[in-house]
């Protein structure tokens, strides 16, 4: 382990678990004290996260930062190695803060508030165990760990067809686990060494057809999480049903598990496989905008059309992933922390108007404007956020992907111009189905079997305070990206330095391939192509 003054992963990381242990030791009858417990211990270790990112990390470093390994269990080769780089250290963030809001917007659960508490804080502690976790075992562990809590948080405290949902999820999400244990135990057991460290995985040389096929078994592993598109289909079911809270960290957390390890692990360790499958991301993540966009619009639910608007969003990500360009990458990371944000904000608001007129179909609301005038701002505000209006973080995020993928050099004119016309369709199907859904939820006739004048009110402090913590950085970034790019600039300079390493070589390797009769061969640009020719002779002698 390196010399560092106190173990600040681990600490992180176990914080939430440990606490979650204790619960039950509380005495509380009501589930008062239980919320302000887990409140605490959500504040305080989110206060812990940002104390040590700002004084001890180093934000012109790509490298892994707080690293601890301690060995395990040595019969299995596992060990809790730990560590942060530019890539993690802004999802830990995004974490930490969507955990502690939805905690606190869950302060009106009454049904068995020590279960609900102690699953809140042991997931908040796996999902952060996967954002750190350098031993694929380990990341495997936390992997699972957090699909537990989510499967009971819908079950229980879901909607009308909760256990629908509920299981739905849970057999997608443990059914795509397989592929990274079988494609995980592949790279380990390859070679001369067995390993399952991850860094040391990334470094290995792997026979083509099996870096293929490791690559497609992550590829549906982390597709199902993403989701990808046809893998998407728990996503609405889970999102129709789980609470506010349950929504919160479906939408701002879950999904970014996917996107970091689609970057962690195809891109950063399979870059080879990369140049075969990253065609195949750019074609996904148009697919996901348009369908998304364009089932979004269908729906009448007015969680589903927002969990729909999530899977658009997330083909963004595709597209960025496989660009091949530096801004592509950070276009990708900044939607992913983006999307958390605007998507935490809108289901969170959701909820209030749902405590509030127990339905969640748009057809059954309207007028609720005039009742519930803060709502609807808030509303507004998060909406326009989420269609990309400029001085808006998705309004970067978006942007900086369209730049990344329209001036990258690996794919040919043709294929650029179709990808972002038809991503930009989806763009444009966006403020329909938003400012439609606002449409029908605030303005038209009141519907008079919800008595709005009588029985509703509008947005209390409490959820005005939680909304905000939301929208003040989405608009913070919008109007300085850097807020948020800094963190991790140099990590996205690397990433696309080290995806574009090999292309000249499988290049020279596949001068006839299918992709080269459909797209440009892949090249560097004109200004790396002398060290790109050292680079393949260095190669090719041995």
């Amino acid at each position: 382990m390196n010399a560092i003054e106190f173990p600040w992963l681990t600490a992180i990381i176990l914080l939430p678990l440990v606490a979650a242990l204790a619960i039950p030791l509380i005495p509380d009858k009501e589930g008062r004290t239980v919320r302000w417990y887990g409140l605490g211990v959500a504040i305080a270790d989110f206060a812990l996260m940002i104390y040590a990112f700002w004084y001890k990390y180093d934000f012109q470093s790509s490298r892994l930062q707080f690293v601890e390994n301690y060995p395990w269990i040595p019969q299995l080769g596992l060990h809790w190695a730990v560590g942060v780089d530019g890539l993690s250290m802004p999802l830990l963030l995004l974490t930490g803060l969507i955990n502690t809001l939805a905690i606190f917007a869950a302060w009106k659960v009454t049904t068995k508030p020590r279960l609900f508490y102690g699953l809140m804080l042991a997931m908040y502690s796996a999902q952060l165990g996967v954002f750190v976790a350098q031993d694929l075992l380990l990341f495997f562990l936390m992997w699972e760990i957090e699909l537990v809590p989510v499967y009971l948080l819908i079950s229980i405290w879901g909607g009308q067809n909760r256990r629908y949902a509920a299981t739905k999820f849970i057999l997608y999400t443990a059914a795509a686990s397989i592929f990274i244990l079988i494609a995980g135990f592949a790279m380990a057991f390859s070679g001369d060494t067995v390993t399952f460290d991850m860094a040391t995985l990334g470094m290995k040389e792997y026979p083509k057809t099996l870096e293929l096929l490791v690559y497609a078994g992550f590829l549906i592993a982390f597709g199902v999480k993403l989701p990808i598109f046809p893998l998407h289909t728990w996503l609405p079911d889970a999102h129709g049903e789980a609470s506010a809270p349950g929504s919160m960290i479906l939408a701002g957390v879950l999904l970014k598990m996917g996107g970091y390890a689609l970057i962690r692990f195809n891109v950063e360790m399979l870059p080879n496989a990369h140049v075969t499958f990253a065609p195949v991301l750019v074609i996904l993540g148009v697919v996901n905008i348009v369908y998304g966009a364009c089932c979004a619009f269908a729906q009448t639910n007015l969680k589903r059309r927002l969990a729909y608007s999530s899977i658009a969003h997330m083909g963004f990500v595709l597209i960025g992933i496989a660009s091949y360009t530096e801004l592509g990458i950070s276009g990708a990371v900044l939607q992913m922390v983006s999307h958390g944000l605007i998507a935490a904000s809108l289901f969170f608001l959701s909820g209030v108007t749902y405590d509030r007129t127990h339905t969640l179909m748009m057809d059954k609301m309207g007028g609720m404007a005039k009742v519930m005038p803060k709502t609807f701002a808030l509303f507004t505000i998060g909406s326009m956020a989420s269609l990309a209006l400029p001085g808006m973080s998705g309004f970067v995020g978006e942007l900086m992907v369209f730049l990344g993928i329209a001036t990258s050099d690996v794919y040919s004119s043709s294929f650029k111009i179709v990808v972002v016309l038809l991503s930009a369709v989806g763009v444009i199907l966006t403020p329909i189905y938003l400012l439609s859904m606002l449409r029908q939820v605030f303005y038209g006739e009141q519907n008079e079997e919800l008595h709005l004048d009588a029985v509703i009110s509008d947005v209390k402090p409490r959820e005005i305070f939680i909304t905000a913590c939301l929208l003040l950085p989405i608009i913070g970034i919008g109007f300085y990206p850097k807020l948020a790019t800094q963190t991790y600039d140099v990590k996205a300079v690397e990433l696309a330095a080290h995806a574009r390493e090999v292309l000249p070589v499988v290049a020279h390797q596949q001068p006839s391939s299918l992709y080269s009769q459909i797209f440009t061969t892949p090249t560097l640009a004109n200004s790396q192509v002398e060290s790109s020719i050292n680079i393949l002779s260095k190669l090719t002698s041995h």
